[in-house]
């Protein structure tokens, strides 16, 4: 995950849980009682409608229900950017994974349990969006994990952008946006977390990562998988990638866990770097991260 590590200091950090993870807000002084607030309201506004692990999101409801309900908002943004991911990728990101992670313990109970491998299904079949309607036609759960967190990061940014003056600082723990101030960022090594594998300084936009060494259970499991077959994936075990804004950044970090995803930053304008299972790391042209280099690091 992304680790500020300098400049640090300029903040004041509020931190908070929200969405199952942990926050730090970081502003020049402290936030007042509204502000706090109103970030609150954007939070639970989002989770309301997008959560699939609480019983009266809109989510939760068309899963169980099917048929149709009014669109909650961003409902073309969220859903048009994932089934761009779908199609780069044939398949193996899907907006109605949350099913198939489900199945294999990652559900609303967080019971951990692993009921097998199953595939998303066709999602041009079963789902259909609008202005008006949001609608299944067969038993699915949308789920909006691949870029979810950093559109949330987004909102929480832009909000607090027109109310406080200065540098601010968004991380939702592997998604963070910042502006107005120099960070220096540790990238994480997926294998062991007391290092990195390079650094990057950010003084706008986003930087997001994704790693299989978190959200694990079971054997073998973690909430990376395949909607193709509903297996994890085995190949990549983290990413990273840059975007001026955290909705792109988190998509190209979970798109790159699959072949298509380098294709789908450079169509997107984001830079990236990421690690394979065998301790390789890759990169685009334009990253902009200090890789520490080893024998075994390669440029796309």
């Amino acid at each position: 995950m992304p680790r500020p590590s300098a400049g640090r200091a300029l903040f004041e950090i509020w931190r908070f849980e929200a969405i199952g993870t942990g926050w730090e807000v970081g502003t020049t002084g402290p936030l007042r009682a509204d502000d706090r607030a109103a970030v609150a309201d954007a939070v639970d506004a989002f989770d309301r409608a997008w959560s699939r692990f609480r019983d009266d999101s809109v989510v939760t409801g068309l899963a169980r229900r099917g048929g149709e309900v009014v669109p909650p908002e961003d409902t073309d943004l969220l859903l048009s950017r994932l089934t761009e991911i779908a199609d780069a990728t044939h398949g193996a990101v899907s907006p109605l994974i949350g099913g198939v992670l489900a199945r294999r313990g990652y559900d609303e109970r967080m019971s951990l349990t692993d009921r097998g491998a199953r595939s998303a299904p066709p999602w041009r079949d079963v789902l259909a969006w609008s202005h008006d309607a949001l609608s299944l036609s067969g038993p699915a759960t949308i789920d909006v994990g691949a870029l979810g967190k950093g559109r949330l990061v987004d909102i929480v940014h832009g909000l607090l952008s027109e109310r406080v003056t200065g540098p601010l600082l968004v991380d939702a723990s592997g998604d963070l946006r910042v502006s107005g101030t120099e960070l220096r960022i540790a990238l994480e090594h997926p294998f062991d977390t007391t290092r990195a594998i390079g650094v990057v300084t950010a003084s706008s936009g986003a930087v997001c990562a994704s790693a299989t060494n978190r959200r694990r259970w079971g054997e073998g499991l973690h909430h990376v998988l395949d909607a193709r077959t509903g297996d994890p994936v085995r190949t990549i075990a983290a990413s990273w990638a840059f975007a001026s804004d955290a909705m792109t950044a988190d998509a190209v970090a979970t798109a790159l866990f699959f072949d298509g995803g380098p294709e789908i930053a450079h169509r997107w304008g984001a830079e990236w770097v990421r690690m394979t299972t065998d301790g390789r790391v890759e990169w685009s042209p334009g990253n902009p991260a200090q890789l520490f280099r080893r024998a075994d690091t390669v440029a796309s």
